[in-house]
């Protein structure tokens, strides 16, 4: 797909993001901080240029950091800032979002879009496409599941993980922030997540597809690997692969156990088994089930888990075949199939 085909769908996606997640007006200031170092960066700052003709657009290789600073500190709350970076940007001890967010300030953040190859550009673009009925609806209505459930089971293909107590209060990501401290974040997105209130309270067995490597890229084995789990910990695997194996050794080195913790439902429909990107970040909303390996997850506290001390948060993905949650199946067939949260009720 050429440059042109891509800018046009970014902008039409972006457009849907910026008018229904942010309602954004011209009454607010937006500013664009942009690189040109990657196909990805460039045609989403195009996009940005088509989407906001009045903005700021900055290309951070060639504005003095001084000269970034002062035009962010003009903004005012409720203006509109977007970072597309084929990295992430840096401005010394700035950490823009986070600064952004304490004065109210709306962030849309692309990160590490290097990582994405030309080839999968099309992929993470359509991953921008907001259907808000699709993401509210669900999103709300698993949410609701999830905090009244006293169980799940999780189906890989005939191996079973039965979570045998309730959840935690569920976290989404769906583009709503009527009830959040803050608005926006890293897009695309697309997730519920939660973990079990007793860690201890997961046992069985669980097939995997993908999983993230040391440097936040997937990394696909030729075969599903097949988790063992006992209490919550990771005791031994099947069909395992030596770049599997290293970060089992790695986490088992720094943490001595490995914990199951983060149980992400993926709502993000343009990522799936088939429809993949290299970056984790981006492909963590693939439209499916994923749990965290490691001790780290700063959402939730648990007692003798410090939430400094955790070293690993990697990712890997279920090949999941259905999700069970109290007595209702709730996905099947790569797809989620629970009932709608209707918004105007």
């Amino acid at each position: 797909m050429n440059q042109g085909t891509l800018t046009s769908t970014a902008t039409h996606n972006l457009r849907t993001i910026i008018d229904l997640v942010f309602n954004y007006t011209d009454k607010e200031t937006a500013v664009v901080v942009y690189d040109n170092n990657s196909l990805l960066s460039s045609v989403l700052s195009e996009a940005y240029k088509h989407c906001l003709p009045n903005a700021i657009f900055i290309d951070f290789d060639e504005c003095p950091a001084a000269e970034i600073l002062k035009i962010l500190d003009s903004l005012e709350a409720y203006d509109l800032v977007a970072l597309v970076q084929s990295t992430s940007f840096r401005l010394d001890a700035f950490r823009i979002r986070v600064e952004l967010f304490k004065r109210k300030i709306k962030v849309i953040e692309h990160p590490h879009v290097s990582r994405i190859s030309d080839e999968d550009a099309i992929h993470y673009i359509n991953s921008l496409e907001y259907d808000s009925e699709y993401y509210r609806g669900i999103g709300h209505a698993l949410k609701a599941k999830i905090d009244s459930s006293p169980s799940a089971i999780i189906d890989s293909g005939g191996e079973f993980l039965v979570y045998d107590a309730p959840f935690e209060s569920t976290k989404l990501n769906i583009g709503d922030y009527s009830n959040m401290p803050n608005i926006g974040g890293q897009f695309p997105i697309g997730e519920v997540f939660t973990e079990s209130k007793d860690l201890k309270a997961l046992n069985g067995r669980l097939r995997i597809f993908i999983f993230a490597d040391k440097n936040y890229r997937i990394n696909k084995p030729k075969n599903p690997i097949t988790l063992i789990i006992i209490q919550g910990q990771v005791v031994a695997c099947e069909n395992s692969t030596p770049e599997f194996d290293q970060v089992l050794f790695n986490i088992r080195k720094d943490e001595g156990v490995v914990w199951v913790r983060e149980l992400g439902f993926g709502l993000n429909r343009a990522y799936s088994k088939t429809k993949t990107v290299d970056d984790i970040g981006s492909y963590e909303r693939m439209c499916g089930v994923h749990v965290s390996l490691g001790t780290k997850h700063g959402m939730y506290g648990k007692p003798g888990f410090k939430r400094r001390d955790g070293k690993y948060h990697l990712d890997v993905f279920v090949d999941v075949h259905s999700v069970t949650l109290g007595d209702e199946v709730v996905y099947k067939d790569d797809a989620w199939i629970i009932i709608p949260f209707n918004h105007s009720t």
